[in-house]
Order: structure tokens, then sequence, then C-alpha cells
């Protein structure tokens, strides 16, 4: 009878193990992300948006070219405002 109880209760941990395993998935981890400059709206960059400005929320214009904030890695220049596409460098 022990011996019983004794193998259920390890069956039990390795489920638990195993579920736990396998809700830990890669979405996750944080995606990766870059700076992407020209597409923050004023007052809604991420940080330091050139001359005059010392960090977030500081952007003085929309779209401002060098003002950014954090986008997933890859999506930047695909970013289209009426200015035109989002930048990997300061504008």
């Amino acid at each position: 009878m022990k011996s019983t109880h004794a193998a259920l209760a390890a069956a039990l941990a390795v489920s638990l193990c195993t579920m736990a395993a396998a809700s830990t998935t890669k979405s996750d981890q944080p995606k990766p992300t870059e700076k992407c400059f020209g597409v923050a709206l004023a007052g809604h960059n991420d940080c330091a948006a050139g001359a005059g400005t010392t960090c977030a929320g500081t952007a003085k214009a929309d779209y401002q070219g060098d003002a950014w904030m954090l986008v997933d890695k890859g999506t930047c220049t695909q970013i289209k405002t009426p200015k035109g596409y989002g930048s990997l460098k300061p504008q």
C-alpha cells in the first residue's frame, strides 16, 4: 500500500513539473525591441528627444525625427506616419 502511495506521489510530481515546464513558452519571454525614431506622438516618446528635452514624454511635436520609442525588433521601418516611415537613426 505504501509503495502505491509513493508511486502516485511520484507520478503527480512528474506531471506537475511537466505542466510547469510547458506553461513557460516563448511568448512568456520579453520580445526584443529597438529604438524607432520619428514615430512617437508629442509627449509620448520613450526618452531623450534631442536638444531641449530630457526624457520620456518630452517630444514637442508629433513624429519628431529625434524622438524615439521602443518597438518590436524588425518593425520600425515598416511603421508609416504622415511624415514617412520610422527610422533606426535620428532624422
